[in-house]
């Protein structure tokens, strides 16, 4: 039987690996993160992000404010609050990353990951057809509970499909 630990969920449009660590009502995740990778601006409604950098330079934006770190240094986003990541060092960065209450939010990481392997969206969010953007709705319609993508937000994936219909 493997251990979540075992399975490494890769994401090439984040340019990430996730390895899961279920942690009583916590998710612990250890994030590979390649240069020029990360996370657009979301936010979580109820749960509180912390990450810790192992390796690497990743700058973070807490709502708005520019954060820089390095080995050594902790960071966290309250519920409620925007924020995003990237790596914007010349080696891969790894973070260990602790959400609470974990909730589904590893079934919607596992979830957008797949989608970017199929190719459904680019680094920018924009969907690669009018199809992708309903699947991308969906997904973010389903786990909007846990999950909120403010970048691009749902209102202008769902204007792109619309537009393509004939």
């Amino acid at each position: 039987m493997l251990l979540m630990s075992d399975i490494v969920v890769s994401d090439p449009v984040r340019r990430q690996r996730y390895r899961f660590f279920p942690d009583g009502a916590d998710l612990l995740v250890d994030v590979e993160t390649d240069p020029g990778g990360g996370v657009p601006e979301h936010l979580h409604p109820t749960q509180t992000e912390w990450w810790e950098v192992m390796t690497g330079e990743v700058t973070f934006v807490i709502d708005g404010r520019s954060q820089a770190a390095v080995p050594g240094d902790r960071i966290r986003a309250d519920a409620g609050v925007c924020h995003s990541f990237v790596n914007d060092g010349a080696t891969t960065a790894l973070l260990k990353v602790r959400v609470s209450p974990a909730d589904d939010l590893q079934a919607f990481l596992v979830e957008a990951a797949r989608l970017a392997r199929a190719g459904a969206f680019d680094a920018s969010g924009k969907p690669s057809s009018p199809r992708a953007a309903v699947v991308l709705l969906r997904l973010a319609v389903r786990h909007r509970r846990v999950i909120q993508i403010t970048a691009p937000t749902p209102m202008r994936v769902l204007n792109f499909a619309m537009r393509a219909l004939p």
